[in-house]
């Protein structure tokens, strides 16, 4: 239901519409309602507004016999900030026309569209990911590719975002995409309480890997996850391969596969990362300079940080810090 019974105001992060449809897929529509839907006491401003919107009646038969009864139809589409695409129930069964239209009218007003797992399916069918990047669950990343040659897809990620087009993979990347999504409205720290409810990790970037080969093993030597603490300690030192690979008392070689079959990410590329959650967490809490956070995350010179900032996180570390220091 919208809440208060009222449609949503300019105001706030706006309107969080969920398509509901025969066939939906459960867990990733609970995904929705509880990043989306539930009520945030523990914030002090304004969260989401939030609506199940009927694509083909207002009762729906969902996945494990469950019926989901929806508030309103596609017309609110015209007043949502966002739209969620839970899994289509069949790849290649075209949505509905009227469905693929209220989606499109809403992109073209500038709200956003988020799928998880094969609701990518129902935008590629409306053509919004035409000439896109865009991802799905590794099962089906070549049927989308068969199906839909305009699209970039892209294998092996957890999620895509294109702007006001977010795409993620199998159904628990669907959490990390939502998680992300609230880190763009609200910043680093207001995502990782979200994610504290939800009893999950706050960093799953879009970029790591969707199936990751092993856990982590016990082998002579420390454990990978102690490593990884180490480092996380360190961040403001000039750490290398060699450095964690000394640390975890295995050769370089080693180190490297470890990475790859637990994180799906290379040592350099985890560290890089690290450093720009550490960043952010400054950027949004403290009064500090640019060059101390720069110098405090692991690098040198405040033009590098720039840099590895705007290429990982997208815009400048004043941008984000205007953006979203008010917020806590």
């Amino acid at each position: 239901m919208v809440r208060n019974g009222e449609l949503p105001g300019t105001t706030g992060p706006g309107l969080v519409a969920v398509i509901a449809y025969d066939g939906l897929c459960t867990f990733e529509f609970g995904i929705a309602v509880e990043v989306f839907g539930l009520p945030r006491p523990e914030f002090d401003f304004t969260w989401y507004d939030f609506c199940v919107v009927s694509a083909e009646g207002a009762r729906s038969r969902a996945t494990g016999g469950i019926v989901v009864e929806a508030a309103t139809d596609l017309s609110i589409l015209e007043t949502a900030r966002t739209v969620i695409l839970p899994g289509w129930r069949n790849r290649g069964e075209r949505p509905p026309d009227p469905l693929l239209d209220a989606i499109s009218r809403a992109f073209e007003r500038g709200a956003r569209c988020l799928s998880i797992c094969s609701g990518a399916f129902i935008l590629a069918a409306a053509g919004l990911l035409n000439g896109r990047r865009a991802t799905t669950h590794w099962r089906h990343v070549h049927e989308l590719k068969r199906m839909y040659p305009d699209i970039l897809v892209e294998d092996d990620v957890l999620y895509v975002d294109e702007g006001n087009v977010i795409t993620s993979a199998g159904s628990a990347a669907g959490i990390d995409a939502c998680i992300y999504l609230v880190r763009r409205d609200f910043g680093h720290k207001i995502a990782n309480t979200v994610a504290r409810r939800l009893v999950l990790p706050p960093h799953r970037d879009g970029g790591q890997a969707q199936f990751v080969a092993a856990p982590v093993h016990e082998r002579p030597g420390r454990k990978l996850s102690e490593v990884l603490d180490w480092a996380r300690e360190r961040l403001d030192q000039p750490l290398d391969v060699r450095q964690l690979a000394d640390r975890a008392a295995m050769s370089e070689r080693t180190l490297l596969r470890r990475f790859r079959e637990n994180l799906g990410l290379a040592p350099g590329e985890w560290l890089q990362r690290e450093r720009m959650y550490r960043a952010r967490e400054l950027l949004e809490s403290s009064e500090d300079r640019l060059d101390d956070i720069a110098d405090e995350c692991g690098y040198r010179s405040l033009e590098a940080f720039r840099t590895a900032f705007k290429r990982i996180v997208g815009t400048s570390p004043a941008a984000y810090r205007k953006r979203f220091q008010r917020k806590n």
